[in-house]
């Protein structure tokens, strides 16, 4: 069935922000690419569906992308899927599909049913060299790379490389037969929303928690994930990402049925100038009336969409490398004006929930992955406790 059959209504299932190729937090194939090689990635969707579809992206791409295969199965544990479940996935109807450099495609609709929280694995076979490749660097997911064409229930063992990042896969959207419905929450931030600190493979990011959550409660939105580790509002970043404002309308706003967005962002626009590093930057000092200026443009992009949005306060970091006396001020002057100001929908107060109350400039330890800036899983899922599901 072809991904245009006007029959299907498109809805948000899994999405990632893409990057341009670098060097990242970990080890990954970014810069060197594929050839000859499988990828296999494993996603959790957010919402059900008994059809699925993939949009790959070669955004940063500076030549044409040759994708010689892809499927798409219910997941198995590490790189195994479930018997029976693969399904080839065409483009117009054909096996393989060429990018062009800056492009994206989807693929055609495959059958297959999956229930929300559930995961998908897609597979992608690049016969010729790829260049270096667009990806999302810090996926907490494992990816698996083969030599060959291994698009099928093949022996998990012949992927025997792996990384945490994803390759290419910018989104896996579901149908169900019924209409689109306006349900989709965009989590869009930086590593705080990216889930850095979170476990490997566990599906502990705050995105998840707030799924989980929702779903529990009798509200299954679908929450996505748009974060990026490293992303700045008010700056590209060669390293992590277009500015908060330049990818706002292709990673929140073309999503499919949002509804809301909550948005994370500013902590490195405060910490970066604190910080004398290669890979901090740019790096400028950034004043208080800037950051808020980010934040109304946002503010007022989502609402001429109609989306709503939560503000999120910014963590305390008391401890890292970037906290420093003129740091801390702009955190607390930047988190008074998201509580105060009335310019959000609504208010995330993330800085309340997990400070320390012996010391608000610090993360409770509890909640602590050991950095003393990003939260761990237990600390992820008080994230996802505090952000209010009637303001979604």
């Amino acid at each position: 069935m072809n991904s245009n059959d006007n029959s299907l209504a498109w809805s948000a299932g899994w999405a990632t922000a893409v990057q341009r190729p670098s060097v990242g937090f970990h080890e990954n194939w970014a810069e060197e690419g594929f050839a000859g090689q499988t990828v296999r990635q494993t996603v959790r969707v957010a919402g059900s569906g008994t059809r699925a579809r993939i949009r790959l992206s070669n955004r940063y791409g500076t030549a044409p992308l040759e994708v010689s295969g892809a499927s798409i199965a219910r997941s198995g544990a590490g790189a195994a899927v479930a018997p029976g479940s693969v399904r080839p996935l065409t483009f117009d109807g054909a096996a393989s599909v060429r990018i062009p450099a800056g492009g994206e495609v989807h693929s055609d609709a495959a059958e297959v049913s999956v229930a929300a929280l559930e995961s998908l694995t897609v597979s992608l076979h690049f016969a010729g060299p790829t260049g270096p490749a667009t990806f999302h660097a810090q996926a907490w997911a494992t990816a698996y790379r083969a030599a060959g064409a291994q698009l099928g229930e093949v022996d998990p063992a012949v992927f025997g490389e792996t990384s945490v990042s994803w390759y290419y896969l910018a989104a896996v959207e579901l149908a169900d037969g019924g209409p689109v419905r306006r349900d989709a929450v965009v989590l869009f931030g930086d590593s705080l929303t990216d889930g850095f600190g979170s476990s490997v493979d566990a599906d502990r990011r705050y995105s998840d928690a707030l799924a989980e959550r929702l779903a529990a409660e009798g509200r299954p939105l679908r929450v996505l994930n748009l974060g990026i580790g490293g992303n700045l509002l008010l700056n590209d970043s060669p390293w992590f990402g277009e500015s908060a404002g330049a990818r706002f309308e292709r990673d929140v706003l073309a999503q499919p049925g949002v509804r809301s967005v909550v948005v994370l962002v500013g902590l490195n626009d405060i910490g970066f100038s604190e910080v004398d590093l290669p890979t901090y930057k740019p790096n400028p000092d950034n004043a208080v009336e800037q950051l808020v200026a980010g934040y109304r443009e946002l503010i007022e992009r989502a609402h001429a969409a109609g989306v709503r949005v939560v503000g999120g306060t910014i963590l305390p970091f008391k401890g890292s490398e970037y906290h420093t006396p003129v740091a801390e001020a702009k955190r607390r002057a930047v988190n008074e004006w998201i509580r105060t100001a009335g310019a959000f929908d609504a208010v995330a107060d993330f800085a309340a929930a997990l400070a320390d109350p012996a010391d608000p400039e610090a993360l409770r330890s509890a909640y602590d992955s050991g950095d003393f800036k990003h939260p761990g899983d237990e600390g992820y899922r008080v994230m996802a406790r505090a952000v209010d599901p009637a303001a979604l």
